[in-house]
């Protein structure tokens, strides 16, 4: 995690905070995110000989998501695509 500047300081402060923000925030309480990364780890594909996979983070986040919400493939792409962009 990144230092904050003053002006980041004082700005979060104030800004409320997004129905996004706030359950991803609760994601990150209630999930064991290192045992998990931890059980999945040796499985998950290593870089070379191909495409470098997504890092498994992400990729855990992501399947997460679209089980709890029951999005399919296109519906899960669909929502990244509106989220990073």
């Amino acid at each position: 995690m990144s230092q904050m500047s003053f002006s980041d300081f004082e700005y979060a402060g104030k800004r409320k905070q997004t129905r996004r923000e706030r359950f991803l925030a609760e994601m990150d309480q209630v999930v064991p995110w290192t045992g998990l990364l931890g059980l999945i780890e040796p499985f998950y594909p290593k870089a070379g000989g191909g495409r470098k996979p997504y890092p498994l983070e992400t990729m855990l986040h992501i399947h997460l998501l679209q089980n709890w919400f029951s999005l399919s493939d296109p519906a899960m792409e669909e929502v990244l695509y509106v989220v990073v962009n």
